[in-house]
């Protein structure tokens, strides 16, 4: 960067790309929680079937720690987020039958009741399909693109614009 210049991002500030933002944040957040939701509610029953509840405790880390970095901007997040989503949600289609057979006399019960954890998991499964369109959709919203200006030159447009013109 040369001196008496900035650094600017056009595209950060549209409306579009805030909104945008905001809508893969949210869906981030609501997988971290449902996923976490379903790794407390049922571990006793998934710490004994091969670890996935160690697997579905780090995909709530994950996508808490997704949500800080997109929420930071970042954009070279957005293709692991779908790519994860896409397993994220194979799992919970193929697993989320069996949590509903498990109303059946015999069966062991976890500290929610399996069919509210089958829901859940119906739940974190259709917020996998939205987060995959947002986090493509963002992706192409070029996030990253940079350009220089001179210090205070330029007119802030979009999100965060004050109204005031810039002295030149």
């Amino acid at each position: 960067m040369r001196p008496g210049y900035e650094l600017w991002r056009p595209n950060r500030e549209k409306a579009g790309s805030v909104t945008t933002k905001f809508v893969v944040v949210l869906l981030l957040v609501a997988t971290a929680v449902v996923a976490a939701l379903v790794t407390i509610g049922g571990w006793s029953l998934l710490k004994g079937g091969g670890g996935m509840g160690i697997v579905c405790a780090i995909y709530a880390l994950l996508y808490a720690f997704f949500a800080f970095l997109v929420a930071r901007w970042n954009r070279g997040i957005l293709p692991v987020v779908a790519a994860l989503s896409m397993i994220l949600a194979i799992f919970c289609a193929v697993g989320a039958e069996s949590w509903f057979n498990r109303d059946r006399a015999g069966f062991d019960e976890a500290l929610l009741p399996s069919s509210l954890i089958g829901l859940l998991v119906i739940i974190l499964g259709l917020l996998q399909i939205a987060l995959i369109a947002a986090s493509l959709y963002a992706f192409n919203q070029e996030w990253h693109v940079e350009e220089e200006r001179p210090i205070g030159s330029g007119e802030d447009y979009g999100a965060g614009a004050s109204g005031h013109p810039q002295p030149a």
